[in-house]
């Protein structure tokens, strides 16, 4: 019924808590962003919480996209012993991610008041957003070749390269921070443009030390940087079958969350400073769920790509309890958080009672969370039904969560309160279908050749 090898729990324990504390340090670097921000001025954390929001679909994009579909042939490659195929599917994945990068810059450089204004109408909160944005546009450039680059380096468990230059991205952030927003050393008191710049320097740094890693320092698929330019379309057929419809289903989360955000930036600027508060400190106490998630997928991916058939139902088994018992545990740190947490920003009484609220309801709806995505993008995705996901997470939100919100919001004029409810009920609404699926064992799909 279940898994009693131990080297089963030491592999899943090593990987989880190396991608969690990758995932934790990078998020960091929002967190550290949004409490700076937040103690400069509550203008100024409303419209970076929007622009995180742009930052969110690259990430999607990119990482939940383009880096988990390669992640789902890499890890399937590596249970063979394949290595060749794998270094020919990451130049292709690096490909996607360079077109990703030079698309949102461009766009988000030249139209950042077309984009910003989509989000809110709160002039003061635009105009800063416009300024942040624009020269946050330069980040998009880096940011999806690293953070691809690191996941589907993850497929042939390699997982320490993420936490150290997440570590160094985090914390050249915050010095830099410290010395921009505010007007430190002698520098000019920039504010929210102070955060952009380092934000940039801080995703330089993080592009750099991981194409130096791969380079030079990893043993097990010593990847030439060249190779990332040359054209292949050797296995351009197989990586597209499996990623196209991973980067469909990251889109439609990533453009369905920015929805939300657009939802609730059209309430007022209390009720964006307090959602970008309660969606940060969630990502950061739910770093391990994102981990369980990405070492599920090689896991699975490896057993898949060995032909290990036999241990796919205790280790799905398995797993599925582990969720469940991190959902509890991470429920249970944020109620305890909280409060230390909001006490780190200065905010009005009206936007710190905000805040507290929906941080509680995130403390249940965490409970779904910890289970859903570990088994959609990870059980099911690394076993290779990479189409299953688009199909749940479009349904569920353009057909419930985004019209229920709205309807909330500006026709029903329901409280704030009850439209974020609304905005995170698909975390237990697609538990169901994601409990009967994975139960059924239909999702083994070997993608290699």
């Amino acid at each position: 019924m279940f898994v009693k090898d131990k080297q089963f729990y030491k592999t899943f324990a090593t990987l989880t808590v190396m991608i969690a504390l990758q995932n934790l340090l990078a998020f960091g670097v929002n967190l550290a962003d949004n409490m700076m921000l937040g103690r400069y001025s509550e203008t100024s954390i409303a419209a970076a919480s929007l622009v995180n929001q742009i930052q969110y679909l690259l990430q999607m994009i990119s990482v939940n996209g383009i880096g988990t579909g390669a992640l789902a042939i890499v890890s399937q490659y590596w249970g063979k012993g394949e290595t060749e195929p794998i270094r020919r599917i990451i130049a292709l994945m690096m490909k996607f991610a360079m077109a990703v990068g030079v698309i949102f810059c461009a766009i988000a450089f030249f139209f950042p008041d077309a984009i910003i204004g989509i989000m809110t109408d709160k002039p003061a909160v635009r105009a800063e957003g416009v300024t942040y944005l624009r020269l946050m546009s330069f980040t998009y450039l880096t940011f999806p070749v690293q953070s691809a680059l690191v996941m589907a380096m993850r497929g042939v468990r390699t997982v320490n390269v993420g936490p150290i230059t997440s570590a160094i991205s985090l914390v050249t952030n915050v010095a830099l921070n410290w010395v921009f927003i505010y007007g430190n050393l002698g520098a000019p008191e920039m504010g929210i443009m102070g955060a952009a710049v380092a934000t940039l320097i801080s995703r330089v740094f993080e592009l750099l030390i991981t194409i130096v890693y791969v380079r030079f320092f990893d043993t097990k698929l010593r990847l030439r940087i060249i190779s990332f330019f040359k054209p292949d379309a050797y296995y351009l057929g197989d990586f597209c079958r499996a990623a196209l419809p991973v980067i469909g289903s990251a889109t439609s989360w990533g453009i369905g969350t920015i929805m939300q955000t657009v939802i609730l930036g059209h309430l007022s600027e209390t009720v964006i400073a307090a959602n970008s508060i309660a969606v940060v400190v969630h990502q950061v106490v739910g770093v391990y769920s994102f981990g369980a998630t990405w070492s599920s997928g090689v896991i699975i991916g490896n057993i898949v790509g060995a032909g290990e058939t036999e241990k796919i139902r205790p280790y799905t088994r398995t797993l599925q309890l582990l969720y469940i018992a991190n959902g509890i545990a991470t429920s249970l740190v944020l109620l305890v958080l909280r409060g230390p947490v909001l006490g780190l920003y200065i905010l009005t009484p009206e936007t710190r009672q905000m805040a507290n609220t929906f941080l509680t309801v995130l403390c249940i709806t965490v409970l779904g969370t910890s289970y859903l995505f570990p088994v959609e993008s990870g059980i099911i995705l690394g076993g290779g039904h990479t189409r299953y996901a688009v199909v749940v997470d479009t349904l569920f939100i353009w057909c419930w969560v985004i019209p229920a919100a709205a309807l909330s919001a500006f026709v029903f004029k329901f409280p704030p309160l009850v439209t974020f409810i609304l905005l995170k009920s698909d975390q237990f609404g697609k538990c169901i279908p994601n409990a009967i699926t994975v139960n059924r064992y239909r999702w083994i799909r070997n993608l290699t050749r």
